[in-house]
Parts: structure tokens; C-alpha cells; sequence
């Protein structure tokens, strides 16, 4: 059965379906719209005059109202892939020797990469972002659900399994911090994108000891609070199944609330790391030496009574902070 024109549907069922084109009509500025009648119909009614503002034809209105349907539905259906295993395919170190390794990560997964600076950590988040396919410097290779993945979900722009979270992240669009969620939102086509910007500014704040408001500028934003936004952006807005992190541990965030956020949507996280209480955080690390994935190592009993021991050492540091930035003293003993 062929599918409707757009220009056959009321404008009320349309708007129902997508809210991104209530939007879009409403941004062309003509007025109330009927909502009872076709989309086909309302056009036909339009002057020229009327038109003349908007710099389109009917016709270029039903084929961009056409493009966010189709943007929408490709969307929802990327959204609804499962992704139940990410397998990476050893490749080869910085001399050449074969890394003989395979790693499979699953939806909750938390795995660290460890080594020295400058070792390879970066260059395996790398190719995991792009889905390798023995065609970076390392020749690794990378399997979604076991499989090489398809050329068109490699490059997608739009529907990406992976996303990562850099070391340094600037902004270069001048837009508050509500207005940016917003147009994210709007973007990925939900339903109620103020809501959904509202709650993801909310998680952002509970990230970070610096609360910021909506309406401030993304640009005035410090890097903690850059952090914490885009992770709250990551795990409640964004469809990636794949969570790469390049250095979360200066960042001023609730390392232990990020992770749990972003565990608690089933995503797969990887974290380059040379903090302790993340490293010992993950099931796994992966270790690095050379260019090449050396050895993974799982968490074992004792390294988690040791974690234990470490977060409660950090809590109490984390409070001094707090107290110190707020202009208190430190009195009585300070139990670790």
C-alpha cells in the first residue's frame, strides 16, 4: 500500500505524529494554522503574499515537512537496534607485534583502560568510535552483535553507536544552556523537548558541585560544568549504546553518579583513566603498553574492599573541599 503525501493528512494528525512540524509551521509565520484540515488543503488556501516571507513553494513545504517524517522514523528505529555486544579484535602495537586479544562488552558493561601517558589509551577509544575495521594505524577490528557493522551505520551522523566525551570540549555556539539542550532535543525529535531539556540540565547540576543555571550562556560554562552537562546529555538524550570517556577524574563531576547514570540506560561504558577509584570502578581493565592492548584484567574481591576503602578517603576529601570553598574552617578531627 502506498503511504500518504503529507499533503493528504489533516495538520492535526501530522503535528500528533511529529511534534517537529507543529514547529516548523509554526516558524514560518502565517498565521493560526487549522488544525482540522489537510495539509494540501491549507496550502491551496495560502496567497502568494502570504508565501512571499517564508522564500517557499508549497511544494518545498511538503517535502521538508516530508524529510523530518522520514528523519523522525529513521530515528525511532535507530533508537529501537539493541546493541548486545561490542567485540574488539586485537590488532597490533606500536612494533608491529599482534596484540592476540578479543574483548566483549555487554549493555552495563564499565571497563577501564589503563597504561602510561602517551601509551595508546586514546588511539583504542579511537577505534572503537569508529567501528575499526582494520583500517586505522593498530589494524584492530570491532564487532557489533558479533558482526562487522554495516558501512552506513559506521558514518551516520545522525544515528552513531558511539559516542565519546573528550578531555577538552568548547563550545563555539553562543546559545544558554537551556536553548542548547533544547535544540538537541529537538533534534532527536522528542516529544516534549523543553521537559526533557529541563530534566536534563537538573542531572547535570547533580553532577557537579557547581550549579549552573539555564540560562546561562554554554560558552561561560567551566570545564566541570561542561562535563557534567554533556554526561547528562549523553545518557538521558543521546540513542549511542557506546559511552567512550577520555578523563573524567579533574573534571569537578560525581564520578561514581555519572557512572551509575550512565549504566542505569544500559549503555556500555569505557573510560580512559589514570584515577584508582575509576580504574577499580570497571568489571574490567584494559591494559595498555606500547601502542597494544598487553593484558585485561578482571576486578577481583580484594581490589573492590580496596575501592571501598578509597571512595571513603575520598568522601572525606570531597567534603574539606566543600567546606574550604565555601569559606569554612576546619575544626575537631577529620576521620578518613
Amino acid at each position: 500500500m502506498m503511504a500518504l503525501s503529507p499533503r493528504d493528512v489533516t495538520i492535526a494528525a501530522l503535528i500528533a505524529g511529529q511534534p517537529c512540524v507543529g514547529e516548523f509551521l509554526a516558524s514560518l509565520g502565517l498565521g493560526e494554522i487549522p488544525a482540522g484540515v489537510t495539509l494540501g488543503e491549507w496550502l491551496a488556501g495560502l496567497i502568494d503574499e502570504d508565501l512571499g516571507d517564508t522564500g517557499l513553494q508549497p511544494e518545498q513545504i511538503v517535502e521538508h515537512i516530508q524529510r523530518l517524517m522520514d528523519d523522525a522514523t529513521r530515528m525511532s528505529v535507530a533508537a529501537g537496534e539493541r546493541l548486545d555486544s561490542l567485540t574488539i579484535l586485537g590488532g597490533r602495537d606500536k612494533q608491529g607485534r599482534p596484540e592476540g586479544v578479543e574483548v566483549t562488552l555487554r549493555a552495563g558493561d564499565i571497563v577501564c583502560i589503563v597504561g602510561p601517558t602517551g601509551s595508546g589509551k586514546s588511539r583504542l577509544l579511537g577505534d572503537i568510535e569508529c567501528l575499526a575495521q582494520g583500517d586505522t594505524p593498530t589494524g584492530r577490528r570491532v564487532l557489533v552483535n558479533g558482526r562487522p557493522p554495516a558501512g552506513d551505520r559506521r558514518f551516520a551522523a545522525d544515528r552513531k553507536l558511539v559516542a565519546q566525551l573528550s578531555q577538552n570540549m568548547n563550545f563555539v555556539v553562543d546559545l544558554t544552556v537551556e536553548d542548547f539542550i533544547g535544540m538537541h532535543a529537538r533534534c532527536r525529535m522528542v516529544a516534549e523537548p523543553d521537559d526533557m531539556a529541563t530534566r536534563v540540565i537538573a542531572c547535570a547540576n547533580d553532577l557537579t558541585g557547581e550549579k549552573f543555571a539555564a540560562e546561562l550562556s554554554v560558552t561561560q560554562l567551566s570545564g566541570g560544568q561542561t562535563r557534567a552537562l554533556m554526561i547528562a546529555d549523553t545518557a538521558l538524550l543521546s540513542a549511542s549504546p557506546v559511552v567512550l570517556i577520555d578523563e573524567i577524574e579533574n573534571a569537578g563531576v560525581d564520578r561514581k553518579r555519572a557512572l551509575d547514570l550512565l549504566v542505569a540506560k544500559d549503555k556500555i561504558v569505557l573510560i580512559s583513566t589514570h584515577d584508582p577509584l575509576l580504574a577499580l570502578r570497571g568489571e574490567r581493565r584494559i591494559v595498555i603498553r606500547n601502542g597494544g592492548i598487553a593484558e585485561v584484567i578482571d576486578t577481583s574481591e580484594t581490589e573492590r574492599q580496596v575501592l571501598r576503602r578509597l571512595e571513603t578517603i575520598d568522601a572525606t576529601l570531597m567534603a574539606i573541599r566543600d567546606r574550604l570553598r565555601d569559606g569554612h574552617r576546619l575544626e575537631g578531627e577529620i576521620e578518613c
